[in-house]
């Protein structure tokens, strides 16, 4: 099996194959190279047929601090058409899979680790994980699908509040609006994601990937072209710029110097 610099791969059981994020130094943030590696690790696994359901994770009790900052900085319109474009890439290569996809939150989730979780179908959280959804504070629509994914999950007007406020949810509160199909105790959601995994593995799989595809959020493939032009003109003006420059001082952004 192959072994990828940014992300981890096993079968944690039969027929179930799981890919974690391994940058625990980043808090297991998403850059280039761990978009590419998944989407290598899917390309060579997931349409084996010995396989029947995916795992995503991450490494060190954190699924992932999600895009990486400081690799958005200074893009040029097509270093940011480019990334969003990668992004979008390894949503599609996601979105065609017809097996069933279990993702494990603990510690902290936020960005695009966040939009990942919501092209699966269950997502199991962990008492004291964090989610976060921080675009705005960045100034920067949310990305990966997710003004779409994230309604279907927990409804148009929580989804709303949370996106325009940019949220941090506890794990109690994911729990209770339904972002989470389950909570467990801290130090066990790896465990019942695999235990998740396992019992679907024993799902008829070719019903089970039409039922998937049949209930999957529709216009979402056509949606994401909008959203690249719209992350363009985010990453490249100057409501980003003060958003990272804010992030990166530890200060509240302030947006409205801006014209």
């Amino acid at each position: 099996m192959r072994v990828f610099e940014n992300i981890v791969i096993d079968y944690p059981a039969d027929h179930v194959f799981r890919i974690r994020v391994n940058r625990p130094e980043k808090l297991n943030a998403i850059d280039y190279n761990v978009r590419e590696d998944i989407y290598t690790a899917l390309k060579e696994n997931c349409h084996r047929p010995e396989v029947r359901v995916l795992v995503f994770g991450g490494v060190d009790g954190n699924l992932s601090a999600g895009g990486d900052l400081p690799s958005m900085e200074n893009l040029s319109r097509k270093e940011a058409h480019d990334r969003l474009a990668h992004i979008h890439r390894l949503v599609r290569e996601v979105l065609r899979l017809n097996i069933p996809i279990v993702t494990c939150v603990n510690g902290v989730a936020a960005g695009a680790a966040v939009g990942l979780a919501l092209l699966g179908e269950y997502i199991i959280g962990e008492k004291g994980s964090r989610v976060l959804v921080p675009f705005l504070n960045l100034g920067l629509v949310p990305d990966w699908g997710m003004t779409l994914t994230l309604p279907a999950r927990v409804g148009l007007p929580t989804a709303r509040r949370i996106m325009m406020e940019s949220q941090t949810l506890d794990s109690d509160a994911a729990s209770k609006i339904g972002f989470f199909d389950e909570l467990v105790e801290k130090g066990e959601a790896e465990a019942r994601a695999v235990e998740r995994a396992v019992k679907l593995a024993r799902m008829p799989k070719a019903a089970l990937g039409r039922l998937k595809l049949s209930l999957q959020v529709s216009g979402l493939d056509s949606y994401l072209d909008q959203e690249l032009v719209d992350q363009v003109e985010c990453l490249t003006g100057p409501e980003f710029a003060e958003g990272f420059s804010s992030f990166m001082e530890k200060r509240r952004a302030n947006f409205t110097k801006i014209s």
